[in-house]
């Protein structure tokens, strides 16, 4: 024979405070401090600030060119002639493009055929002579 379950009791309507779990915390809302003004400047390891402007080597020519020697049939998008912070520009451009990125060397390599979208990219970001090669 299967037991009966009680049915709870109703209960008179409760405070508006115990039916939502958040509602005693806007009370604490408006004691808390102003948000910063301005942004922090993100130092790099250099010392730099980094303004997002992409930098050329003194040469000032910036190579974007297709790869798939020596990986396994895999196409990597190889980036040769930047200066700077490589590894802040490959955060940046891994975000923007959405793709891996890695520093070889002095260049920097992204994941996938990308010379087109990585080209417009450098020359929206302040690079002024960017070659194709295939």
């Amino acid at each position: 024979m299967a037991k009966r379950r009680r049915q709870p009791e109703s209960t008179p309507s409760a405070p508006e405070a115990l039916n939502n779990p958040f509602g005693a915390l806007a009370k604490l809302r408006d004691a808390l401090p102003a948000a910063p003004e301005a942004p922090i400047a993100v130092e790099s390891a250099s010392g730099v600030a980094a303004a997002g402007v992409v930098s050329a080597t003194p040469g000032g020519k910036i190579v974007v060119r297709r790869e798939t020697k020596g990986r396994g049939g895999k196409t990597v998008t190889r980036i040769s002639g930047l200066g700077g912070e490589l590894r802040l520009l490959a955060k940046k451009m891994k975000k923007a493009l959405g793709c891996g990125a890695s520093v070889e060397g002095g260049d920097l390599v992204l994941l996938g055929s990308l010379v087109a979208r990585v080209a417009d990219w450098l020359e929206a970001h302040g690079a002024t002579r960017v070659v194709r090669a295939n």
